[in-house]
């Protein structure tokens, strides 16, 4: 390798990774720095531990539907935690090891701590290499209050969680965000006692009243909820004591789940030339992940732009192409997709109620209360709200937090980017029965209150003729 790289990556996570991919299409110059542990955050601490966990939480949930299904002997099972909690290890261990052995990292990647000396120059850990680029994908890391570091190992996150050979019988959980509130549902399942906080009204990104008060009252079936007010902890006798001004409850560990913040102290962001917000973060144009005019890309959780891992994949992608072009490019980005596994699913697609205008939309619902495969899968909670151009029925958005919210999301998103309408959706087939007929329930109510069009689901053709489809 000679003394000019043509790129230096910061980060072995997603974006990171992704990043390394696109460069090594193009170059062999490049170099890719990690500090701390190789593995992507979702494959460690995130996406992939929590499913698990998620997995065996839902299956032993499951016992209390079986009396309704004839089944009996439900009150015989038990949950052995540390053998659950083993579990999710050693597939989370078999997630980083693939993660990284698809990378092939090989003698590209060094660990150590990096820090810019401005747009061509790295320094790793004392040696300063010269680059034409740079790629950023430090990541993140979990937000915890200062004072609460005093609890020492009582305070978890989620990169702590999963390491614990066994829990407490109390936990309270501080934030009820995507992480929080899906943290809380599998712990609560697995027989822990659990407490959420929020300071706010809102859980699992949620916008829409009705949605996340569909929410908000399942989980609290299963579990304490409270919203509002300033969480405050202090050390009792047998525990730690956990208050926002209305509830006080006292626990033997606090899960905290507050958001995560970028990982860009210390990096020499300063050097750059460029004004840094209050977070310390610099201006990142997110078709181009590029900082300024600069030949330094920023992408991933480092950006705070969209902490989520097909993002953050994104975000690497671009970062890598534009490192080695001569006129970064900028891309469009996919729509916006937010899937929170609770039980039933909480999602958002496109824009969200609070995203839009007065006026501009018609909104579509459904209760899956009494949809007929949620009834008879004893699935049969949550609602779905989808919004449709007022003018046109042009699909916006949606949110839900509805049984197999998951695949109903993907469906949604493919036609919010397709700019389909109510119409052209309730053209497709919908098979029975399927959770999907609850979707076609809220469209049709859409169309309902958009103006007069077809009345027929079905495309028209000459009745003495043949459909193309004939």
């Amino acid at each position: 390798m000679s003394d000019m790289l043509d790129t230096i990556i910061i980060g072995a996570g997603s974006a990171g990774l992704a990043a390394l991919r696109e460069v090594r299409k193009r170059t062999e110059r490049v170099l890719i720095v990690n500090d701390g542990p190789w593995g992507t955050t979702c494959a460690r601490v995130g996406c992939m531990p929590s499913k698990v966990l998620i997995e065996a939480a839902d299956a032993f949930h499951r016992r209390h539907a079986f009396d309704t299904f004839g089944i009996r002997g439900q009150e015989a099972l038990r949950v052995d935690l540390p053998a659950v909690l083993e579990r999710v290890r050693a597939l989370r261990d078999d997630f980083v090891a693939g993660a990284v052995k698809a990378s092939d990292i090989g003698t590209r990647g060094i660990s150590g701590r990096a820090r810019l000396q401005g747009p061509h120059q790295v320094e790793v850990d004392g040696k300063v290499y010269e680059t034409r680029s740079v790629v950023i994908a430090t990541g993140s890391r979990p937000t915890v209050p200062e004072d609460w570091l005093a609890f020492g190992d009582r305070i978890l996150t989620t990169d702590t969680l999963f390491e614990q050979p066994d829990l407490g019988p109390r936990m309270a959980v501080i934030g009820l965000g995507p992480v929080g509130v899906e943290m809380a549902q599998a712990l609560s399942r697995l027989g822990v006692e659990v407490a959420a906080f929020a300071t706010g009204n809102e859980v699992a990104g949620l916008s829409d009243p009705s949605i996340n008060d569909a929410l908000r009252d399942l989980l609290k079936s299963e579990f304490v909820l409270n919203v509002g007010g300033k969480v405050q902890l202090r050390e009792v006798p047998g525990g730690i004591e956990v208050t926002n001004g209305d509830a006080t409850v006292v626990v033997d560990q606090v899960l905290a789940a507050m958001g995560r913040r970028p990982n860009v102290e210390h990096l020499g962001l300063d050097t750059l030339g460029v004004e840094l917000d209050e977070h310390g973060v610099p201006p990142v144009d997110r078709r181009t992940t590029q900082i300024g005019h600069l030949p330094v890309f920023m992408a991933g959780d480092a950006n705070a732009l969209r902490p989520i891992l097909h993002e953050a994949a994104d975000d690497g992608h671009i970062a890598g192409l534009n490192a080695l072009a001569p006129d970064p490019r900028g891309f469009r980005r996919r729509t916006s997709l937010s899937i929170v596994f609770t039980e039933p699913n909480a999602a958002t697609v496109g824009r969200r109620y609070k995203d839009l205008k007065a006026g501009e939309s018609v909104t579509g619902t459904v209760d899956f209360s009494r949809q007929g495969r949620a009834r008879a899968g004893q699935r049969n909670a949550g609602r779905l709200s989808v919004y449709a151009q007022h003018g046109t029925g042009r699909l916006l958005g949606a949110e839900m937090c509805a049984p197999g919210g998951e695949h109903m999301a993907h469906l949604l998103a493919l036609a919010v980017d397709r700019e389909l309408t109510v119409h052209d959706l309730l053209r497709m087939p919908f098979y029975h029965p399927v959770l999907e007929e609850g979707l076609r329930t809220a469209l049709r109510d859409a169309a309902s209150q958009l103006p007069k069009g077809s009345d027929s689901d079905l495309s028209a053709c000459d009745a003495y003729g043949s459909s193309a489809l004939d």
